[in-house]
């Protein structure tokens, strides 16, 4: 009788444990589906989600949505700045809220596949975090040169630079890459541009500045490591694995093409401030942004390690507030109602993902003011 009830009571108990693996186990939308649950039902309230979805819709980004007239408006201060890849009129409003893998908050038209700018710059880390993976790099601190050894890297000063340094947007290098000259991007608003042109170059990962020419460096240091289009790494490696639709782009310069083992192959661009970059829906961001929010596990596989992510979001020398091209919500931006922990993507034009593991939340919103990015992020914590 005793042996009985104790094999009752083992059973109970692995029938309860069971139960309770079966109600955590995260939820990961299917190809072409994403369940919905109402805010409610996930511990949000509903009212105050609703005023911040109200409030991104009445914060639209003020610029055109015209894209050329916005990005030559935009980036007028630079000399030489044209248009150089694709370019696509942008959409209105849109995103979604995201709590514990379901959707419980949309706005837009969530379908349509729009430019992302420098959103994009978080995708391109993140091929350099699969070729860390596979052991393509053997270490970040590596010297760039002794992977690419075709000049790009010549230099006293370019050959001290590591895949660190272009990650953290700290690398100073210097040079033209496709005819675009690295002190022609992003210019100081004051002083003399032919100063700026001969100014003196800065050590590696002591600075942080903003360069799209230096990421675009890394793109196509990246195509060089792998030999292969990056969107193609990035289809086969991620966006299949997390069920991400067939509509999304990934382009470069019309010009940006080159030799890798006898075939013509277009090096990429890690935004789209003269064209180009990632054109994507919201939906395929948010799976993106749902992989990052579960350290790289897709529905129990594992396709980018943790020790990547981690890397990717801790704060680099020249900079607290940015890691592998994603920004950490330190200092300044600091928001009300969530932890320095969160990290996000950031593009022209108000694009971003947030990604917050503390609440098992992840917010995708596209055309929204930039300035406003606090104060709405603030809303959506109000509904914690």
């Amino acid at each position: 009788m005793i042996h009985r009830s104790i094999t009752i009571l083992l059973v109970f108990i692995v029938i309860s444990a069971n139960s309770l693996i079966a109600q955590n186990k995260s939820y990961f939308p299917d190809r072409n589906n994403w369940d919905e649950k109402t805010p409610k039902s996930v511990k949000l309230n509903s009212q105050k989600l609703s005023e911040a979805v109200q409030f991104a819709k009445d914060n639209e980004y003020s610029g055109e949505r015209d894209l050329k007239l916005a990005i030559i408006k935009g980036f007028a201060r630079e000399p030489f700045h044209e248009i150089l890849g694709p370019v696509r009129d942008r959409g209105a409003a849109a995103g979604l809220v995201i709590k514990n893998g379901y959707v419980v908050a949309k706005w837009g038209d969530v379908d349509r596949v729009d430019m992302t700018f420098s959103v994009t710059k978080s995708y391109l880390s993140t091929m350099a975090g699969l070729a860390y993976d596979k052991g393509l790099i053997t270490s970040t601190d590596d010297k760039v040169g002794d992977y690419v050894w075709d000049g790009t890297f010549d230099g006293q000063h370019n050959r001290k630079i590591s895949w660190d340094h272009l990650l953290t947007q700290s690398s100073d290098w210097s040079g033209d890459l496709f005819g675009l000259k690295d002190w022609a991007d992003r210019p100081p608003r004051e002083g003399d541009i032919v100063d700026w042109k001969a100014r003196e170059l800065k050590e590696p990962g002591t600075v942080f500045e903003y360069n799209d020419v230096r990421v675009n460096v890394l793109a196509y240091s990246l195509l060089q490591v792998w030999r292969k289009p990056l969107p193609v790494v990035l289809k086969n490696n991620i966006m299949d694995r997390i069920g991400a639709s067939s509509t999304w782009r990934w382009y470069g310069y019309d010009h940006a093409w080159v030799n890798i083992d006898g075939q013509k192959v277009q090096s990429v661009t890690g935004g789209g401030h003269s064209g180009a970059g990632l054109f994507i829906n919201t939906y395929d961001h948010a799976r993106f942004g749902l992989l990052f929010l579960n350290n790289g596990v897709w529905n129990g596989q594992r396709i980018l390690s943790k020790e990547w992510i981690d890397k990717a979001r801790q704060s680099s020398a020249a900079d607290e507030r940015y890691g592998y091209m994603w920004w950490l919500a330190k200092g300044p931006n600091d928001w009300e109602g969530f932890s320095t922990d969160v990290f996000y993507a950031a593009g022209f034009g108000g694009n971003f993902i947030i990604v917050d593991q503390e609440h098992d939340l992840l917010v995708v919103t596209r055309w929204l003011e930039p300035s406003k990015l606090k104060e709405f992020m603030e809303l959506v914590g109000k509904s914690l």
